[in-house]
């Protein structure tokens, strides 16, 4: 990864592909909604091949009150808004997940200072930035 890339580890990029979100969705809600359309917009261009390499189902729990299921273990991969079963849940904060989107964040001293929390397979966790950037392409 690259200095600009946020990481959850040593070998977990997250997101690099996404820029900043548009700050006026704050208004229509919350600023990772840009992000997560992002993520959509990735998955019906790349879904069926990503969900090859994944086999997994991630949760995000956004602490300002949303919750996202990315399931990249069935079809084409999907993503929606609610609570879902995951093998690995991923708990933030709206502006700290951003600012990990944004590359402004470290996912490793995030996770370390606790304001990321990973529950379930963390192994799955790591995973997830280099599924994310495929999606991206």
């Amino acid at each position: 990864c690259r200095t600009s890339r946020s990481h959850f580890g040593s070998s977990f990029c997250f997101v690099p592909f996404l820029s900043a979100p548009n700050r006026t969705s704050a208004a229509m809600g919350l600023k990772s909604d840009a992000v997560f359309a992002k993520i959509q917009a990735g998955l019906e261009s790349q879904g069926a091949e990503v969900v090859k390499k994944t086999n997994a189902i991630f949760a995000f729990k956004i602490k300002e009150g949303k919750n996202w299921v990315l399931d990249l273990k069935n079809g084409s991969g999907s993503l929606k808004e609610g609570e879902g079963k995951a093998d690995a849940t991923i708990t933030i904060a709206d502006e700290d997940f951003v600012a990990m989107a944004e590359g402004k964040l470290n996912g490793m001293q995030a996770f370390m200072g606790g304001k990321l929390k990973i529950s379930g397979n963390m192994m799955l966790a790591q995973k997830l930035g280099s599924v994310l950037e495929s999606v991206g392409k």
